[in-house]
């Protein structure tokens, strides 16, 4: 992959992915949860994209490679991840991204790049605290909190302020 392909902030590609499997690993081991080895490839996967991936882009991935995953399989792949924190849904692209924060209870914040479909995680404690205020203030329990903000990455600014 291309620096040009990576998130908005520069960073060590590989060692990113590892650390996400890592943490995976640690995470399932500690709540006695099986990373199957299709789950950890499906995991991998996504991780290793950077990009929001949909179930029927990891399907034909894995097709690729060999796996003879049907797409029950690899839906069930992704709601294992899903339920345990190690990945997030982003319901405008009807996609999945990894989650950079897995062992936190937390907003999940992203925001989206319409021109490269790039998605970065962010964590911001001050919009937490006001949506768990206005939450309360209203009498609410809010159980899960994903905001998806649409807009144009620092790279694809400039490349449409450039002129071609």
């Amino acid at each position: 992959m291309s620096h040009d392909a990576l998130p908005y902030r520069p960073h060590n590609h590989d060692a990113c992915v590892r650390d996400a499997l890592a943490e995976a690993r640690s995470i399932c081991q500690a709540r006695n949860a099986r990373l199957t080895p299709i789950r950890q490839r499906v995991l991998e996967l996504i991780w290793e994209s950077h990009k929001p991936l949909g179930a029927y882009d990891l399907l034909a991935m894995l097709a690729q490679e060999g796996h003879n995953a049907a797409p029950p399989t690899v839906y069930r792949a992704l709601d294992f991840l899903q339920q345990h924190g190690l990945v997030h849904r982003i319901a405008s692209l009807n996609a999945f991204i990894g989650c950079s924060h897995a062992r936190e209870h937390h907003t999940g914040l992203f925001l989206i790049c319409r021109g490269c479909r790039n998605v970065h995680e962010l964590s911001s404690e001050g919009v937490s605290r006001a949506i768990a205020a206005a939450s309360s203030a209203e009498g609410f329990t809010p159980v899960e909190t994903t905001i998806e903000v649409a807009g144009l990455c620092p790279r694809c600014q400039q490349q449409q302020a450039t002129p071609a």
